[in-house]
């Protein structure tokens, strides 16, 4: 009786995020466990129907690969994956995000003006003295979008990752900066309220939250080879967890998403669980960013101005969420990747440009 069981040594060069080339029979074992762009061009979310267990109708796409997490089942994560405050009135956000530094000076500081710069910092520092799990530590990283003139921008990335920038009309770049911090440090300090953790109760409601969404079946969400079941799998697996934390997590499987890796894993017959089980516990690192670079340097190649094209919906993508006050990793971390995508292409053009 033949072993079903995939060798380890195999099985995570399958689950490798970048797409790379066709495979064939002349191929290297590494190239041919990867997805290849030249196979003909699948509908973005195609079927799951060969990874459900049963031979029934094909389940709902899963949660976790839309492009927005928020407008499908992320609605039954609330506003925690997105930012706690996304409120359509900028004069509203500026309010809320102003009373929440307020109310933290009060309480830290006492009463006057607070430097939210240094208020951010501390936070964090304080959560890392309190026993945080901050692998990277506690430093809070600022990004000024180069401009010699205003309105001037600013981004701030806190140490697990999540990223938010200046909301407001910015006249001068540490007025940016003071923005950018504004914006984390509401977010930060909301985040520590018990209701934002990932508990029993709040699986359940966003589980059945989910299964109204789709139109789904208590059956689906028991089983972890359905969207649902996988969506659910993942809120188990991260129970006790913030939403920040949470939201961390859930930047790389829209990354995958987005770049087509998670259909490439599904066409070489990887399990969601498996898939799952595996990038939960990967950072996104430099190496997944250069292989979904690579991936986009593939399809400009293919299709003239397809970056061009991408790089202008996310940069739209990214103004409006940055000035909604909403967190910004996923569309940061995309225009990171195709500006790589610009350099690593420019550079292979140079190569191949004569000598004179």
């Amino acid at each position: 009786m033949e072993s079903n069981v995939i060798p380890d040594s195999i099985r995570p060069q399958r689950l490798q995020p970048g797409i790379g080339f066709g495979s064939g029979p002349t191929g290297t074992l590494r190239s041919s466990l990867r997805p290849g762009v030249t196979v003909p061009i699948a509908p973005l979310l195609p079927s799951p129907a060969s990874l459900a267990a049963s031979s029934g109708p094909p389940p709902p796409p899963p949660p976790l690969q839309l492009h927005s997490l928020y407008g499908g089942v992320g609605a039954g994560l609330g506003q925690g994956a997105a930012g706690h405050c996304n409120p359509g009135n900028p004069a509203v956000l500026k309010e809320a995000v102003e009373a929440v530094v307020r109310s933290f000076a009060k309480h830290t500081q006492g009463y006057g003006r607070v430097n939210v710069v240094e208020a951010l910092q501390e936070f964090w520092q304080m959560k890392l003295t309190r026993g945080a799990d901050l692998r990277n530590g506690a430093l809070v990283v600022y990004e000024m979008v180069p401009s010699n003139s205003p309105p001037y921008v600013c981004y701030v990335s806190l140490p697990g990752g999540s990223c938010f920038g200046s909301f407001q009309f910015c006249p001068t770049k540490a007025e940016a900066r003071r923005s950018a911090a504004k914006i984390a440090l509401m977010n930060s300090v909301f985040n520590e309220h018990p209701s934002r953790r990932i508990t029993d109760d709040f699986i359940e409601k966003s589980v059945s939250e989910a299964l109204a969404s789709f139109n789904g079946n208590r059956e689906e969400a028991d089983n972890p080879n359905t969207g649902i079941g996988a969506f659910r799998f993942m809120l188990e697996s991260n129970k006790g967890k913030s939403m920040l934390e949470f939201q961390e997590l859930m930047t790389v499987f829209q990354l995958l998403h987005w770049n087509g890796s998670l259909k490439a894993m599904r066409e070489r017959q990887c399990s969601r669980q498996e898939v799952l089980a595996h990038y939960s516990h990967r950072a996104l690192d430099d190496d997944m960013r250069t292989q979904m670079a690579a991936d986009w340097v593939n399809r400009e190649q293919s299709v003239a101005s397809t970056i061009a094209q991408e790089l202008a919906s996310t940069e739209r993508e990214l103004e409006d969420a940055r000035l909604a006050g909403r967190e910004l990793r996923f569309y940061k971390e995309k225009k990171d990747i195709l500006m790589l995508a610009v350099g690593q292409l420019n550079a292979a053009n140079t190569a191949t440009l004569p000598s004179h």
